[in-house]
């Protein structure tokens, strides 16, 4: 049993967009595209492709369920209320430890393009300071967001404009084959860009209107992100080449001096600092909103359930959050963070799926094809991620059930009784 008192329904469709392509355009536009071009090479466009269908599926299970629960919580309840206890406590799992590294590596992508020498402690740094703005509400949180995601719009557009009407003559193509399987591990880290489009789906009981507002907030900001991505895949692919942009450190810094325009590189990096810093903001919210609902339901300590008085937000939970982000943030990798975080995901948004797939026609149930479609194509890009994100992933995954499983054959008392 919980107590503590429900969060106010402060955000609109714009705030609510807002939200969801920060989580998306963040750290994933300046560091995802890298790697995934490592592995796709020249077919980094159809990578990008594959990873918008499963989005697009995912996306649309949980809109569909966050207009059915437009509670906080995500998929954590989604899997509670349709599949049953134990898989909604998965989901929550997976969201909670998956997109905790996330938080990592968003903080350290700030560190990296801020001050390399000095990345761990700028990133420790930053996730003291996002924790603060989130801790006097969630309105306030949205605002700054507002600001952040307009800024790094207008430097990705110009990222774009050097990239397509620039210098194209150093553009390498990578070396070597690339096959099926280079293609779906790239899908598989470029789902780490994407997996923010449902994060407004955690923050449903702070939505106006959530039956109307969440499916549109979802597939309008889903939407707005690819667009911006593949745009700047374009460019990055005219400029640099598959060879040049699976090289860089910095792609889109990169980009801008090969282009021709070098004056534009550090602009890119402050752009690069405030997108992930948008990230890190929206998904801080997320996962101590999950938090909450675990925690209500006695999976997570008692105490994450408060509710400020004042400011209306899980603080308890936000303080937990960026305190073990702050951890990891000053002692991990930042490419093990993205792995990890992206077989957590698509575990959690497997869950999604298949919550989803038991919608009645009156529930709002999607197209049938959409939640199969959603479910396997998380499975596929989940096993084609590398060897060490999987392992690492199913091992957390299996601990998390393995402590459920201790629970109840102690015979204690049910979650939510």
């Amino acid at each position: 049993m919980y107590s503590g008192g429900t969060l106010r329904r402060e955000l609109g469709l714009r705030d609510s967009v807002v939200v969801g392509v920060a989580a998306m355009v963040g750290a994933g536009v300046f560091a995802a595209l890298g790697p995934a071009a490592g592995v796709a090479g020249s077919w980094l466009l159809l990578a990008l492709a594959v990873a918008a269908v499963v989005a697009y599926c995912n996306a649309m299970s949980s809109a569909r369920l966050a207009a059915r629960y437009p509670v906080s919580g995500g998929t954590y309840v989604y899997g509670r209320e349709r599949l049953g206890e134990f898989w909604g406590y998965l989901a929550g799992w997976g969201f909670v430890v998956g997109k905790t590294a996330s938080c990592a590596a968003m903080a350290l992508t700030v560190g990296t393009y801020a001050w390399p020498g000095q990345a761990h402690a700028v990133a420790v740094a930053v996730v003291v300071l996002v924790t603060a703005i989130d801790y006097v509400g969630v309105q306030k949180s949205a605002l700054a967001t507002r600001v952040i995601v307009a800024v790094v719009l207008a430097v990705l557009a110009v990222v774009v404009l050097a990239g397509l009407g620039g210098n194209h003559s150093a553009a390498t193509v990578l070396d070597g084959e690339v096959g099926p399987y280079g293609v779906l591990q790239a899908a598989g880290l470029l789902f780490f860009a994407f997996a923010g489009y449902a994060r407004i789906a955690t923050l449903g009981e702070e939505v106006r209107e959530p039956e109307r507002t969440i499916p549109r907030a979802i597939l309008l900001a889903l939407g707005l992100a690819l667009a911006v991505y593949t745009l700047v895949a374009v460019a990055a692919l005219l400029t640099l080449g598959s060879g040049g942009l699976a090289a860089a450190t910095d792609p889109l810094a990169q980009l801008v001096r090969t282009a021709g325009a070098g004056w534009l590189a550090p602009v890119v990096r402050v752009g690069a600092v405030l997108a992930a810093t948008g990230s890190l903001m929206a998904l801080i919210l997320g996962v101590s909103r999950t938090s909450l609902a675990m925690a209500r339901d006695g999976h997570l300590p008692a105490t994450l359930a408060a509710v400020h008085p004042r400011y209306a937000v899980p603080h308890h939970a936000e303080l937990a959050v960026g305190a073990v982000v702050a951890v990891l943030a000053a002692t991990v990798d930042l490419r093990a963070a993205i792995g990890f975080s992206s077989f957590a995901v698509l575990a959690y948004y497997l869950i999604a799926n298949l919550s989803a797939a038991t919608l009645t026609a009156a529930e709002g149930r999607p197209a049938r094809w959409i939640p199969v479609v959603g479910a396997l194509g998380c499975v596929v890009l989940g096993f084609a991620l590398p060897i060490g994100s999987v392992l690492a992933g199913l091992g957390v995954l299996a601990a998390g059930a393995a402590v459920y499983g201790l629970r109840v054959s102690r015979g204690g008392e049910h979650p939510r009784d």
